[in-house]
């Protein structure tokens, strides 16, 4: 099953639940290799190929006419829910990264599952319906399907999550049952940051987004589903997500929109939304006052935004008409459960010929976890950080048959594997920051992660 979830989270982004089950297909790739399971024939085959190509030829195959009187997103043809790591960027001819910069990772690159019958709820109306091309029996089907799928997560995670305790956002995770471990230290990851202001003072970049990872292992009486429900409840997001793949479960409480394409008569408008600048929630509404106000009024922080929206002009640049790219909106607050983000948005209009998967090369990874410019800013990320980034700073969310899209970016995200969770946070370094208050909004960004594991970061 997968869900893309806004949990009902305020602002326009945050309005529907779409779940699938049930795929017609699902395609793996890990560089070139192609793993293709059709679950109709029930057969599985392995191709060498390219990714973005396929994902291309089988929207073309699965593609319905849009419907313009319809309620966004209709979605009745179906759709296909996606995961992209950020490691995918590697096979990009744009972004090449040099051989020596190259690590493997377990994640798959990409992960596409095609959807005939899909669950739509619309937070907005409070109505909830199954839909499916096929027919009223498709429905049926999935809709006892759904029912034994409820009554099985409402006994084993729903319950625990209510009768358990309620995780804290505090600082102290005094209720965590495990260590979460960076693969940096402290000290380590201070240094990174002087090592990327020392490429920023000698003019290679003007920016980077440096991460750390942390992985920890699960409690035994804590699964991917409560996991879930605990960040979905202290954490609401607009572009969470749930996903199970062949191998691992995808968790996401991401609050930024990579790129959205939709429909409007013969044009197709393409939007993505940039976060940059960070600030905690106060204990109470004055102090909630000051630092929105300390945050507005920060030339760093909108310095920082600024910068990856001028990158992501450039992108949607590449595949736009031309003159149809511009900024609808500029350092915008914005505002979640703990934090307090500054949000810009880019806008244009995609040329007839250009395709998602042209979209995806010219845009992917967000400039917002890169830095700019992209291509050195992602080389020196290589030199800095130890690990592969796997689907963290990637993206994931829905390609529907119809045309449309939205994708997150893929922050706040975890993968939990065999009893094993990882996830990267970070932040975007610039020429004026202070290496102690990054690592400390690093760490502001991933306690809610912490407090939905059950876990404490080792401050090592």
């Amino acid at each position: 099953m997968s869900i893309l979830d806004s949990c009902g989270a305020r602002g326009p982004a945050a309005r529907f639940l779409i779940a699938g089950f049930d795929p017609l297909e699902t395609i793996e790739a890990r560089g070139t290799r192609l793993r293709i399971e059709d679950h109709v024939a029930g057969h599985v085959h392995v191709l060498e190929g390219e990714a973005l190509a396929l994902l291309d030829d089988r929207l073309k195959k699965y593609s319905v006419a849009p419907d313009a009187s319809a309620n966004a997103p209709a979605l009745a043809g179906g759709v296909c829910i996606a995961t992209f790591s950020y490691d995918l960027a590697r096979g990009l001819e744009r972004l090449r990264l040099a051989p020596r910069l190259r690590r493997s990772t377990d994640e798959p690159d990409a992960v596409f599952a095609f959807y005939d019958a899909l669950l739509i709820h619309d937070y907005e109306e409070g109505t909830t319906r199954i839909t499916s091309p096929v027919g009223p029996q498709r429905v049926e089907d999935c809709y006892r399907a759904l029912a034994v799928e409820m009554e099985h997560h409402e006994r084993d995670a729903g319950s625990a999550c209510e009768a358990g305790p309620r995780y804290e956002t505090g600082p102290e995770y005094s209720v965590a049952s495990s260590l979460a471990v960076s693969n940096m230290t402290r000290d380590e990851y201070l240094s990174a940051i002087r090592l990327v202001k020392e490429h920023i003072g000698a003019g290679d970049i003007y920016q980077a987004n440096l991460t750390q990872q942390f992985s920890c292992e699960l409690g035994g009486q804590t699964g991917p589903e409560l996991v879930y429900l605990r960040l979905r409840r202290d954490h609401p997001a607009p572009f969470a997500a749930f996903i199970r793949r062949r191998e691992d479960v995808v968790i996401s409480a991401s609050p930024e929109r990579f790129v959205r394409v939709c429909q409007k008569g013969s044009e197709r408008t393409v939007e993505a939304w940039p976060i940059k600048g960070t600030r905690p929630r106060g204990v109470d509404a004055f102090e909630d006052r000051a630092l929105r106000a300390e945050l507005l009024r920060s030339e760093k922080d909108r310095a920082e935004n600024v910068m990856i929206v001028d990158l992501l002009r450039n992108d949607l640049g590449r595949v736009c008409r031309y003159g149809s790219v511009s900024v609808a909106e500029l350092c915008a607050l914005e505002e979640h459960p703990t934090l307090f983000h500054l949000v810009s948005r880019v806008k244009g209009t995609l040329r007839e010929d250009v395709t998602v998967g042209q979209l995806l090369r010219a845009a992917f990874p967000c400039g917002s976890v890169t830095g700019a410019p992209k291509i050195r800013a992602m080389e020196i990320i290589d030199e800095v950080e130890t690990v592969p980034r796997g689907l963290s700073m990637g993206a994931l969310g829905y390609f529907a048959f119809d045309g449309s899209v939205d994708l997150n970016v893929a922050i706040r995200t975890m993968t939990l594997r065999q009893g094993s969770v990882r996830f990267n946070v970070g932040g975007g370094i610039v020429a004026d920051s202070e290496p102690l208050m990054e690592y400390e909004e690093a760490m502001l960004k991933a306690r809610a992660l912490f407090n939905a594991l059950g876990a404490r970061p080792s401050l090592a």
